[in-house]
């Protein structure tokens, strides 16, 4: 079988499974479209060239998607944007902490501090929060492998309003 067939096939295969996470996110009001499919799609595939990464399997999108889809901070009209970013920042945080925390651990991670300490704010959560959590991570803690990751955003919580003032800083 030649190589763009198998190509061919597994974005199938790939975009099959993104559609079938609307049943769950249905729920929530969030829904992809085949043309948001496709571009999570694609730029997961971008996404892992540029971190030179490789995922076998169905990828992380509808990991996220199950994760985040509850999340009041995520609507309709911004849901495969913010999914498109999420994957890139989780595999950014995969290849900054050498691996050394699983795929779980790092959704949850991430859902808390997108929840409870980012408020949505997505430069946040990956230039402050995970840059974090993920210098400790390097540094030897190991902590979040007893809870699961459930709790860390105690341990690393930034002042999210000291971020948005120096942000807004001319």
């Amino acid at each position: 079988m030649n190589t763009e067939l198998m190509y061919i096939m597994k974005q199938d295969k790939k975009l099959e499974i993104l559609a079938a996470t609307n049943k769950t996110s249905g729920r929530f009001g969030l829904v992809l479209s085949p043309q948001d499919a496709l571009m999570i799609a694609e730029e997961e595939k971008n996404t892992l060239k540029e971190h030179r990464r490789i995922e076998l399997g169905e990828g992380i999108a509808p990991r996220i998607i199950y994760e985040f889809c509850d999340s009041a901070y995520i609507d309709q009209q911004c849901y495969a944007e913010t999914i498109v970013r999420l994957q890139e920042i989780f595999y950014i945080y995969k290849n900054e902490m050498l691996d050394n925390i699983s795929d779980e651990e790092l959704l949850c991670v991430m859902k808390e501090f997108f929840e409870y300490v980012c408020r949505g704010d997505l430069d946040f959560l990956e230039n402050t929060c995970l840059a974090d959590f993920a210098e400790a991570v390097r540094a030897g803690y190991d902590g979040y492998k007893i809870s699961g990751g459930r709790g860390e955003y105690r341990k690393f919580a930034a002042d999210y309003d000291d971020f948005i003032e120096e942000r807004e800083m001319p």
